[in-house]
């Protein structure tokens, strides 16, 4: 079974098309989870380990997967990037799947090298191979250096059984400004030519349920251009930030959907994750915390399936 329809699997077991990401920043980190940390950066990494293995804890039951990005674990060197690892494993251990939010990408063996860490294998010493380091099921890509450079992404994605995000549209204000451009090219918009380019890939990683886990990000603040784009990467997997803390609402994630209620996992993180700041202060317990993080999750998964079902009653979960 491949990875797009064991994930699809997953979403229809638990009636549950959503993510939680994993955007961990101290200041917003409970008391509890920084006493007796030191006042270093491995001090910091533990802290957001900690409250990271908590969060997993509280949502490995009601939702598929977790999404951390990558930038706050980067932002404490190498022992940032060693709880990131240590996330990861974890999640997998509870039988999450991982999209790691690197936004990464370059040309040439630059974009190789990215594709071997996070989704295929790396070179060692004699000459053999191992498998990257990270262990992550998908990847975020951005596709800015052109379609050329997205060619090692979708190797290691087919080769390896993994995924790709790539971004279109994404869902901050001031995308409009390159993703909307008109390009010389039949006068599409930047972001419907990624996704054509995300179209004639996505047979190299088609599940039996007719989804590609090569697929696209694709913000919910922008709804009538999720339709269309949609409608350009029928078979992709979509992952649609900009719900809970960015202000989009149910209403605004049902274009990214097919009738059949699936194709797209919508993703949610300071709206769950700092849940226990609309009714605890800064100082609460680990019981509070998790009860927050778990309703919450659970409030999103149930609007948005409620949604779907309203929208698209005859959907196959």
């Amino acid at each position: 079974m491949l990875l797009s329809d064991r994930l699809i699997k997953r979403i229809i077991d638990l009636k549950a098309p959503v993510i939680v990401g994993l955007d961990p920043t101290i200041d917003r980190i409970p008391a509890l989870f920084k006493e007796g940390k030191p006042n270093t950066f491995e001090g910091a990494a533990d802290c957001i380990l900690e409250f990271n293995k908590t969060i997993i804890d509280a949502v490995c039951e009601c939702v598929p997967a977790v999404k951390p990005q990558i930038a706050f674990y980067e932002l404490y060197g190498s022992a940032g990037i060693k709880a990131f690892e240590q996330t990861v494993a974890y999640a997998k251990s509870k039988g999450l799947f991982v999209i790691a939010d690197g936004k990464r990408n370059d040309i040439g063996n630059t974009a190789s090298a990215y594709a071997g860490a996070f989704l295929g294998e790396v070179p060692l010493p004699d000459g053999s191979f191992s498998l990257g380091p990270f262990g992550v099921d998908f990847l975020t890509v951005s596709p800015f250096l052109g379609a050329e450079s997205l060619e090692p992404f979708f190797e290691a994605a087919s080769a390896f059984d993994k995924g790709v995000f790539i971004l279109v549209r994404t869902s901050n204000p001031d995308s409009d400004v390159i993703q909307s451009a008109v390009t010389s090219s039949g006068g599409d918009s930047v972001s419907e030519y990624i996704a054509g380019v995300i179209d004639s890939n996505s047979s190299r990683c088609l599940g039996e349920h007719g989804y590609s886990s090569i697929g696209a990000v694709i913000g919910a603040t922008y709804p009538e251009d999720a339709a269309t784009l949609r409608s350009r990467m029928p078979k992709s997997l979509l992952l649609v930030p900009g719900y809970g803390a960015q202000g989009a609402k149910e209403a605004g994630i049902l274009p990214a959907f097919n009738p059949d209620g699936l194709g797209a996992v919508v993703v949610a993180s300071r709206s769950v994750i700092y849940a226990y700041e609309n009714e605890f202060s800064a100082v609460c317990s680990l019981s509070e915390f998790s009860s927050s993080v778990r309703l919450a999750a659970n409030l999103m998964r149930d609007d948005i399936y409620a949604a779907l079902k309203s929208k698209y009653p005859g959907m196959v979960y």
